[in-house]
């Protein structure tokens, strides 16, 4: 199983993005997949998750301004990311349970 991530980009603050990401390569549904993302000299953290039955959690720094959805039948996770912040800027990665990370992609919000 691979981890496939998309959407990054430059965007200025308070601007959109929306990231998807498609765990290819399985014929299960993911049980619980997300978001982490690592900025440059700091650890990965954690941004949102969300189980098959759609419970989800939200860092408190993105409560309010970002939207996690997935597709259970395609085995795809979405993050749309609105009022986007300079200090949001961050190599974002996939989360799925059991699956190795994705490459990641990366996100960049300037002033």
């Amino acid at each position: 199983v691979q981890l496939v991530e998309s959407g990054g980009g430059l965007v200025q603050a308070g601007g959109s993005l929306r990231l998807s990401c498609a765990a290819s390569g399985s014929s299960f549904s993911m049980s619980v997949m997300g978001w982490y993302r690592q900025a440059p000299g700091k650890q990965r953290e954690l941004v949102a998750t969300i189980s098959s039955t759609d419970s989800i959690n939200y860092a408190d720094s993105v409560k309010g301004r970002f939207t996690i959805t997935r597709d259970n039948a395609k085995n795809t996770v979405f993050l749309q990311m609105n009022s986007l912040k300079p200090e949001d800027t961050a190599v974002y990665y996939c989360y799925a349970y059991g699956v190795p990370w994705g490459q990641g992609t990366q996100v960049t919000v300037s002033s």
